[in-house]
């Protein structure tokens, strides 16, 4: 049997089962937003990478309010905005996928001249270390944190 079709799958896309959800809050959080968490992690597939996460549990876009929905639109615009600012992307990509773990969220993905995937999408797990070096995640976040914050 596949996974999708579980009594898991359904546990996990219910919340009860969530990991999100039972620990309340996504991991790595870096700014918390009206709507969403706005987290990323030393470890990411590529430098500036980040991921909004929407605060209560939903699977799909078309499961939230157009209010809800226009928020966490408004939330991706101002995190993207800020992450070009900082990282001069060539392109940014933003996936909403929820295979894994199906609660709402969006990764965002500079793309950049030369990066282990140009011309192609990001494969995350064939990324094996920090693409940030010394103290340059911290900074990272804390730019981040300001642009944001700044508006």
């Amino acid at each position: 049997m596949s996974k999708w079709n579980s009594p898991e799958w359904a546990a996990l896309c219910s919340g009860e089962t969530c990991p999100i959800c039972r620990r309340g809050k996504p991991n790595g959080i870096v700014l918390e937003l009206s709507t969403s968490y706005l987290t990323s992690s030393a470890d990411g597939p590529i430098w500036g990478h980040c991921c909004l996460v929407l605060k209560r549990h939903a699977v799909e876009l078309h499961e939230l309010q157009d209010e809800e929905a226009g928020s966490l639109m408004r939330e991706i615009q101002l995190v993207s905005r800020a992450l070009q600012e900082i990282t001069k992307a060539v392109k940014l990509n933003y996936e909403i996928h929820g295979n894994t773990i199906p609660h709402l969220h969006v990764h965002l993905f500079p793309r950049y001249r030369g990066d282990p995937f140009e011309g192609r999408s990001i494969e995350p797990r064939l990324i094996t270390g920090s693409p940030y070096q010394g103290s340059e995640f911290q900074g990272f976040v804390a730019e981040l944190q300001r642009r944001v914050q700044d508006g």
